[in-house]
Protein backbone atom coordinates (compact mmCIF):
# COMPACT_ATOMS: atom_id res chain seq x y z
CA UNK A 1 0.00 0.00 0.00
CA UNK A 2 1.26 3.47 -0.67
CA UNK A 3 -0.33 6.22 1.48
CA UNK A 4 -0.31 10.07 1.61
CA UNK A 5 3.54 9.73 2.66
CA UNK A 6 4.72 7.37 0.36
CA UNK A 7 2.49 8.88 -2.88
CA UNK A 8 4.59 12.61 -2.05
CA UNK A 9 7.86 10.91 -0.85
CA UNK A 10 8.41 9.34 -4.09
CA UNK A 11 10.18 11.08 -6.70
CA UNK A 12 7.95 13.99 -8.85
CA UNK A 13 8.61 12.22 -11.81
CA UNK A 14 7.81 8.86 -10.89
CA UNK A 15 5.09 10.22 -8.95
CA UNK A 16 3.17 12.09 -12.09
CA UNK A 17 3.88 8.65 -13.99
CA UNK A 18 2.05 6.72 -11.32
CA UNK A 19 -1.05 8.74 -10.93
CA UNK A 20 -1.67 9.80 -14.23
CA UNK A 21 -1.90 5.97 -14.95
CA UNK A 22 -4.47 5.28 -11.88
CA UNK A 23 -7.16 6.16 -13.67
CA UNK A 24 -6.93 3.15 -16.03
CA UNK A 25 -7.86 3.25 -19.92
CA UNK A 26 -9.01 7.11 -21.11
CA UNK A 27 -10.18 8.04 -24.41
CA UNK A 28 -7.34 9.64 -26.68
CA UNK A 29 -8.42 12.27 -28.95
CA UNK A 30 -7.21 15.28 -31.00
CA UNK A 31 -8.66 18.49 -30.25
CA UNK A 32 -8.22 20.75 -33.59
CA UNK A 33 -8.79 24.75 -32.95
CA UNK A 34 -8.40 28.29 -34.93
CA UNK A 35 -7.10 31.46 -33.56
CA UNK A 36 -8.61 34.88 -34.76
CA UNK A 37 -5.37 35.23 -37.46
CA UNK A 38 -6.73 31.70 -38.88
CA UNK A 39 -3.18 29.97 -37.48
CA UNK A 40 -4.48 26.17 -36.79
CA UNK A 41 -3.14 24.11 -33.73
CA UNK A 42 -3.97 20.67 -33.37
CA UNK A 43 -3.22 19.14 -29.66
CA UNK A 44 -3.29 15.53 -28.18
CA UNK A 45 -5.78 15.41 -24.85
CA UNK A 46 -6.51 12.16 -22.89
CA UNK A 47 -9.02 13.98 -20.37
CA UNK A 48 -11.76 14.02 -22.51
CA UNK A 49 -14.91 12.67 -20.84
CA UNK A 50 -18.92 12.45 -21.07
CA UNK A 51 -20.95 14.72 -19.68
CA UNK A 52 -24.60 14.61 -20.47
CA UNK A 53 -26.44 13.49 -23.52
CA UNK A 54 -29.82 15.83 -23.13
CA UNK A 55 -28.03 18.03 -24.08
CA UNK A 56 -25.26 16.61 -26.01
CA UNK A 57 -22.22 17.62 -23.79
CA UNK A 58 -18.63 16.84 -23.66
CA UNK A 59 -16.02 18.32 -21.18
CA UNK A 60 -11.93 17.79 -20.96
CA UNK A 61 -9.57 19.19 -18.66
CA UNK A 62 -6.56 21.48 -20.38
CA UNK A 63 -3.62 21.22 -17.35
CA UNK A 64 -1.92 24.45 -16.69
CA UNK A 65 1.27 25.54 -18.67
CA UNK A 66 4.53 25.74 -17.33
CA UNK A 67 6.02 29.32 -16.76
CA UNK A 68 6.43 31.30 -19.73
CA UNK A 69 4.80 28.35 -22.10
CA UNK A 70 1.48 29.43 -24.10
CA UNK A 71 -1.32 27.24 -24.00
CA UNK A 72 -2.46 27.62 -27.83
CA UNK A 73 -5.89 25.03 -27.47
CA UNK A 74 -7.23 27.07 -24.54
CA UNK A 75 -6.72 30.66 -26.23
CA UNK A 76 -7.65 29.64 -28.86
CA UNK A 77 -11.21 27.64 -27.48
CA UNK A 78 -11.88 30.49 -25.49
CA UNK A 79 -11.34 33.16 -28.57
CA UNK A 80 -13.53 31.47 -31.44
CA UNK A 81 -15.85 29.35 -28.89
CA UNK A 82 -15.21 26.42 -31.45
CA UNK A 83 -12.80 23.55 -31.41
CA UNK A 84 -13.31 19.70 -32.57
CA UNK A 85 -11.98 16.27 -31.07
CA UNK A 86 -11.37 13.82 -33.34
CA UNK A 87 -10.28 9.98 -32.12
CA UNK A 88 -7.46 8.46 -32.73
CA UNK A 89 -6.31 5.79 -34.60
CA UNK A 90 -3.52 3.21 -34.20
CA UNK A 91 -1.90 4.24 -37.90
CA UNK A 92 -2.34 8.32 -35.90
CA UNK A 93 -0.82 7.49 -32.67
CA UNK A 94 2.31 8.59 -33.03
CA UNK A 95 1.97 11.41 -34.96
CA UNK A 96 -0.84 11.98 -32.48
CA UNK A 97 2.17 11.72 -29.55
CA UNK A 98 4.03 14.34 -31.76
CA UNK A 99 1.67 17.04 -31.22
CA UNK A 100 2.50 17.76 -27.42
CA UNK A 101 5.45 19.06 -28.31
CA UNK A 102 5.92 22.88 -27.24
CA UNK A 103 5.45 23.74 -30.95
CA UNK A 104 5.62 27.75 -31.48
CA UNK A 105 2.46 29.58 -32.45
CA UNK A 106 3.34 29.85 -35.76
CA UNK A 107 4.14 26.35 -36.35
CA UNK A 108 0.93 24.16 -37.11
CA UNK A 109 0.85 20.61 -35.78
CA UNK A 110 -1.17 19.61 -38.76
CA UNK A 111 1.98 20.59 -40.75
CA UNK A 112 4.50 19.19 -38.52
CA UNK A 113 3.10 16.33 -37.56
CA UNK A 114 1.84 14.86 -40.87
CA UNK A 115 -2.06 15.32 -40.11
CA UNK A 116 -4.47 17.25 -42.58
CA UNK A 117 -6.96 20.09 -42.11
CA UNK A 118 -10.38 19.12 -43.26
CA UNK A 119 -13.35 22.09 -42.56
CA UNK A 120 -16.68 20.71 -42.24
CA UNK A 121 -19.45 23.44 -43.74
CA UNK A 122 -20.62 26.07 -41.33
CA UNK A 123 -17.93 24.94 -38.69
CA UNK A 124 -15.24 27.00 -37.89
CA UNK A 125 -12.63 24.73 -36.03
CA UNK A 126 -10.78 22.24 -38.41
CA UNK A 127 -10.99 18.56 -38.19
CA UNK A 128 -8.23 16.02 -38.70
CA UNK A 129 -9.22 14.01 -42.16
CA UNK A 130 -7.05 11.23 -41.06
CA UNK A 131 -9.77 10.19 -38.30
CA UNK A 132 -12.64 8.12 -38.54
CA UNK A 133 -14.95 9.48 -35.65
CA UNK A 134 -15.16 14.04 -35.96
CA UNK A 135 -17.33 15.58 -33.17
CA UNK A 136 -17.85 19.62 -34.00
CA UNK A 137 -18.13 20.86 -30.19
CA UNK A 138 -19.26 24.59 -29.29
CA UNK A 139 -17.88 26.33 -25.90
CA UNK A 140 -20.85 25.96 -23.30
CA UNK A 141 -18.84 26.49 -20.22
CA UNK A 142 -15.56 27.32 -19.06
CA UNK A 143 -14.51 27.41 -15.38
CA UNK A 144 -10.81 27.81 -14.80
CA UNK A 145 -10.16 25.25 -10.86
CA UNK A 146 -8.04 26.98 -8.20
CA UNK A 147 -7.51 23.59 -6.37
CA UNK A 148 -5.02 22.91 -8.97
CA UNK A 149 -4.69 25.27 -12.11
CA UNK A 150 -6.42 23.47 -14.67
CA UNK A 151 -8.79 24.88 -17.05
CA UNK A 152 -12.13 22.54 -17.46
CA UNK A 153 -13.52 23.21 -20.80
CA UNK A 154 -17.55 21.76 -21.34
CA UNK A 155 -18.71 21.60 -24.93
CA UNK A 156 -21.68 21.56 -26.55
CA UNK A 157 -21.67 18.49 -29.68
CA UNK A 158 -22.68 20.50 -33.20
CA UNK A 159 -21.36 18.13 -35.65
CA UNK A 160 -20.70 14.51 -35.57
CA UNK A 161 -18.84 13.07 -38.52
CA UNK A 162 -18.54 8.72 -38.43
CA UNK A 163 -18.73 5.79 -40.95
CA UNK A 164 -21.78 4.38 -41.21
CA UNK A 165 -20.32 0.47 -40.52
CA UNK A 166 -19.72 1.86 -37.18
CA UNK A 167 -22.93 2.69 -36.01
CA UNK A 168 -25.08 -0.12 -34.32
CA UNK A 169 -28.88 -0.23 -34.83
CA UNK A 170 -29.56 0.42 -31.25
CA UNK A 171 -27.39 3.78 -31.69
CA UNK A 172 -23.88 3.04 -29.78
CA UNK A 173 -20.37 2.72 -31.57
CA UNK A 174 -17.99 -0.03 -32.24
CA UNK A 175 -15.08 1.39 -31.90
CA UNK A 176 -12.68 -1.64 -32.33
CA UNK A 177 -14.24 -1.31 -36.22
CA UNK A 178 -12.47 2.17 -36.76
CA UNK A 179 -9.44 0.83 -34.49
CA UNK A 180 -9.52 4.07 -32.30
CA UNK A 181 -7.10 3.48 -29.68
CA UNK A 182 -7.41 4.06 -25.45
CA UNK A 183 -4.64 6.10 -23.76
CA UNK A 184 -2.88 4.94 -20.09
CA UNK A 185 -1.08 7.45 -18.24
CA UNK A 186 0.83 10.32 -21.09
CA UNK A 187 2.55 8.14 -23.41
CA UNK A 188 0.64 4.80 -23.92
CA UNK A 189 -1.91 4.17 -26.23
CA UNK A 190 -3.71 0.91 -26.98
CA UNK A 191 -5.62 -1.09 -28.90
CA UNK A 192 -9.51 -1.59 -28.19
CA UNK A 193 -10.98 -5.40 -28.05
CA UNK A 194 -14.61 -6.22 -28.81
CA UNK A 195 -15.11 -6.33 -24.72
CA UNK A 196 -18.48 -7.22 -23.65
CA UNK A 197 -22.12 -5.45 -23.59
CA UNK A 198 -24.94 -6.18 -20.99
CA UNK A 199 -28.55 -5.29 -20.97
CA UNK A 200 -29.83 -2.91 -18.92
CA UNK A 201 -29.48 -3.70 -15.25
CA UNK A 202 -32.50 -4.37 -12.76
CA UNK A 203 -32.09 -5.89 -8.79
CA UNK A 204 -33.78 -9.10 -9.74
CA UNK A 205 -31.34 -10.90 -11.88
CA UNK A 206 -28.02 -10.63 -13.26
CA UNK A 207 -27.55 -8.68 -16.55
CA UNK A 208 -27.70 -10.53 -19.65
CA UNK A 209 -25.09 -10.55 -22.34
CA UNK A 210 -26.10 -8.30 -25.63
Amino acid sequence: MIDRQALYSLDKRQRVALINSLPGFKPVVLVGTVNEESRTNVCVINSCFHVGADPALMGMIIRPAPEGTERHTLENILATRAYSVNAVTRAMAQRAHHTSARFTRDQSEFDACGFTEHWHEDFTAPFVSESPLQLGLKLAEYLPLTINGTHLIIGSIELVHLPDHARRDDGTLDLKSMDIVAGVGLDAYHAVNTGQRFRYAKPDKPPELI
